[in-house]
């Protein structure tokens, strides 16, 4: 028992040291089944890993929909991840992945699953532009050596949202209440790896009438943040005046949300700006993180109304 709970807090403590772990799975090949490449999904999101049961198909689904399982009483959507990257399992659909993020639980059919690896979020390095738009990015396994294992780190956000489109409105102006008020001059720094989520925060931070500055990772963001600081201590001004919140994911290559909001709260020159974590990573111990590194507040992904509430109150609080 003690083995078992010194690995859950371990595990738990990885969002101090910008370290995260990686369940490693693969998906098949080419038209042979041949040259099977590592895919990845952060452990956080898996709930459990289960042999693939029957499914039962859907009338009028998508094509890459499976159909769906009935798991200890709860209908859960599968997914055929395989189809939707473009490849083909040597040996079927053997091994089911049930997770849960942004707000939802569905599952995912893959064909094996091989190891679980901690990393440091420095061995993540960007691919957008990668296997049309599904894969954020490449983790280097064994380091920055040569020849070095790679996995490719699926944005299972996108691949929800495009197999699974929401029949609400993304972004409702007429709900999203009054506009923002801040200071003249002065952005909204945000920071996500993912393509839709980006989108849609732009879109949601647009209907709110917010000026901001749109980052892919928690180094970008940190980069831009040195800069921004720079250039109003040339000008004389607090460096508040010209960034009034960060938003920021907090999967993301090179450095975390959890780091980024640590560094921010860590230093002097930003004590007074504001930081939200804006993620599909949800439950109490993630929530119990955000309050160890500073956050200012979290909200999960994505609905508009919630993450415009949110920032209106953080604001109104500065």
């Amino acid at each position: 028992m003690n083995s078992v709970q010194q690995e859950v807090d371990e595990r738990s403590n990885l969002t101090n040291s910008n370290k995260f772990e990686l369940l490693l799975f693969r998906l098949g090949g080419d038209a042979n089944g041949d040259h099977s490449e590592l895919f990845g999904i952060n452990v956080f999101k898996i709930r459990e890993i289960v042999a693939m049961p029957e499914v039962t198909a859907v009338a009028g689904s998508s094509p890459h929909m499976l159909g769906v399982v009935n798991l200890r009483g709860q209908i859960i959507t599968v997914l055929d991840l395989p189809a939707i990257v473009g490849v083909i399992p040597k040996t079927g659909l053997n091994i089911m992945l049930v997770t849960e993020f942004a707000r939802t639980t569905q599952a995912f059919a893959v064909e094996s699953v091989d190891e679980i690896v901690r990393l440091d979020w420095s061995q993540v390095l960007t691919a957008e532009g990668t296997a049309g738009g599904k894969v954020t990015s490449i983790a280097r396994l064994d380091g920055d050596v040569n020849n070095t294992r790679l996995a490719q780190v699926l944005d299972v956000e996108t691949i929800l949202r495009e197999m699974v489109p929401s029949e609400d409105k993304d972004i409702d102006p007429e709900t999203i209440g009054p506009q923002l008020l801040l200071k003249a001059g002065s952005v909204i720094l945000a920071a996500d790896d993912s393509v839709v989520a980006r989108s849609l925060i732009e879109k949601g931070l647009t209907a709110m009438g917010a000026h901001y500055i749109m980052t892919k990772s928690g180094k970008e963001a940190w980069d831009r943040l040195q800069h921004i600081a720079d250039g109003a201590k040339a000008e004389g001004v607090p460096v508040e005046d010209r960034v009034a919140l960060v938003l920021t994911d907090l999967e993301m290559p090179e450095m975390d949300g959890f780091t980024l909001t640590r560094l921010v709260k860590q230093d002097a020159r930003f004590s007074k700006i504001p930081v939200v974590i804006h993620s599909s990573l949800s439950g109490k111990t993630n929530e119990d993180h955000v309050k160890g590194v500073g956050a200012d507040a979290y909200v999960a992904k994505f609905v508009a109304e919630d993450l415009a509430a949110t920032i209106r109150q953080v604001l109104a609080k500065h």
